[in-house]
């Protein structure tokens, strides 16, 4: 298990925000913990002096190309992005210096999978490049896969079966639990503990971690078998919880 960095982005900079508040209506809803003042090639070329690849750079939103493409520009082949990315595109951000391309919105309509579409973004990409989304917020008894900054509901739920199929056509997920997500408040231990479990591919886990307790907890809880990404609580976006240093710390310890 190791610790995953993340930079998002959002109107052009970044930022940390409380994913369940994002809205395409009601800009005033939305809760950001933290902006900052120093470009993404900031952050990323501090992932690449601590070797810290496989991290995230995600969209929120349009008006964000210039900042992701210039993080990937900082650290080439050392970062993954995502947000908008669809079989279009995909190669576009490869050839910015993407080591690969996160999607969901892209392969569903009216809330279920579209095949095509999942096909058409193995063939652009290939599948050694290729990370799935599957963010997903609760519903009753289950988790629901959501898509368009996890605004809208799809029909497919997080299960073995799920996982099973989408694993044949990626090789990571990226899974956020929507609804601790920014929030700093502890991890989804439900989901996490079945991730775990059923993930038949490498997975990171992002939600609510708070503090390094947390990225423990995550390793316990997922069978050492997911990696996690903390935003909110780390010290360089203005959190409290856990500082970057004990962050990297934690993957020296584990051999990453």
């Amino acid at each position: 298990m190791k610790f995953r960095p993340c930079i998002d982005l959002h109107g052009g900079r970044v930022k940390q925000i409380v994913g369940s508040t994002l809205s395409d209506t009601r800009a005033e809803a939305l809760a950001t913990n933290f902006a900052s003042d120093k470009p993404s090639s900031f952050y990323a070329e501090l992932y690449r002096a601590d070797r810290l690849s496989g991290g995230h750079v995600i969209m929120l939103g349009p008006g964000n190309e210039e900042a992701a493409a210039e993080a990937l520009r900082a650290f080439p082949g050392g970062l993954q992005v995502g947000g908008g990315i669809s079989a279009d595109n995909a190669a576009y951000w490869l050839a910015q210096g993407a080591g690969a391309v996160i999607v969901t919105s892209a392969v569903f309509r009216d809330g279920r999978v579209h095949e095509d579409r999942l096909r058409a973004l193995v063939r652009a990409v290939g599948k050694e490049r290729l990370v799935l989304d599957l963010s997903c917020r609760r519903r009753g008894e289950d988790y629901f896969i959501v898509t368009d900054r996890w605004q809208k509901f799809t029909e497919v739920t997080i299960s073995p079966e799920s996982l099973d199929y989408f694993g044949r056509h990626c090789f990571e997920f990226l899974i956020h639990a929507v609804d601790v997500e920014g929030k700093c408040a502890g991890i989804e231990e439900e989901l996490t503990e079945l991730l775990g479990r059923w993930t038949p591919v490498p997975t990171t886990y992002a939600g609510g971690v708070k503090n390094l307790a947390d990225l423990y907890k995550v390793k316990e809880l997922g069978g050492n078998r997911l990696d996690a990404t903390i935003g909110s609580a780390l010290d360089i976006f203005g959190g409290t919880g856990i500082t970057y240093a004990e962050a990297v710390a934690f993957n020296r310890r584990e051999g990453c």
